[in-house]
């Protein structure tokens, strides 16, 4: 445990996957992710989306909790509030999430095991962080009422519900045995293509701020570089089928009035 949390393992890790998140968002404008509305049977195999989802986010909340529970800093208080958010997400994410999509669609197996090496390491970098690698005393309980604390707080909690209102507008374009495609028009889908992948964004920055962390930052940079490219690829999706219709709405990809 001590040579999988030394820090000068952890911080290579760290730097790794920071240099990682700028190859992939330079490679998602060239590779179609093909899942969901972009599926592609190109990719090979695949498994039902719900099986993938739950496949995909749960070692993400696993790992975080193993690392909570053998870490000797497990009963400290600001890492396990932080902590909680963390799993309070993937929960989210692992299994209500997945048992509340409709439709039949599909999940190449490559895009499920990408996301489950993606979201453990994730996992590895924040937990790792919290329980083992930040410097003893720094989350002390006065952390509790540091000013980047309560804004980082905020912006998670607005982020997740913006991420699970924004699920909940596309399961309900259409009604059971519908397969077309519909312009969602709801919430943030106002001013941008992607208002769930914008929901998470804003959702993982707030965590980046809360924790005051590289790590924090490198989660939300490659949340970035993972889903803004995926929000560009929709939104030129929509155009093809949708034309002017879609392009009248002046939306952007995921980052309101600004990408």
């Amino acid at each position: 445990m001590e040579q999988l949390f030394n820090p000068s393992f952890f911080n290579c890790v760290v730097g790794i996957m920071a240099v990682l998140a700028v190859i992939v968002f330079i490679a998602l404008h060239r590779v179609e992710a093909a899942y969901g509305m972009t599926y592609s049977p190109k990719w090979g195999p695949s498994v039902n989306n719900k099986i993938g989802w739950v496949a995909m986010e749960t070692p993400a909340f696993v790992c975080m909790l193993l690392i909570w529970l053998l870490s000797p800093r497990r009963g400290e208080s600001v890492p396990a509030v932080m902590g909680s958010l963390f799993l309070l997400h993937y929960f989210q994410r692992s299994f209500i999430f997945p048992l509340m999509m409709r439709g039949k669609s599909r999940m190449p197996l490559a895009i499920a095991g990408m996301g489950i090496i993606f979201n453990t390491i994730n996992a590895y970098m924040i937990g790792g962080w919290l329980f083992f690698v930040s410097p003893g005393g720094y989350y002390s309980p006065a952390w509790f009422g540091k000013p980047c604390f309560i804004i980082g707080t905020i912006l998670f909690f607005a982020g997740m519900i913006i991420n699970i209102h924004s699920d909940y507008v596309v399961r309900h374009l259409r009604k059971p045995g519908d397969t077309r495609h519909y312009i969602p028009r709801k919430g943030m889908f106002k001013y941008v293509t992607g208002a769930n992948y914008f929901g998470e964004f804003i959702e993982w920055t707030g965590f980046a701020i809360l924790t005051w962390s590289v790590a924090g930052l490198v989660f939300a940079l490659w949340t970035f570089a993972n889903l803004a490219p995926r929000a560009r690829t929709l939104h030129a999706r929509y155009i093809n089928e949708f034309g002017d219709e879609y392009t009248s709405l002046n939306r952007k990809y995921i980052l309101p009035f600004i990408y």
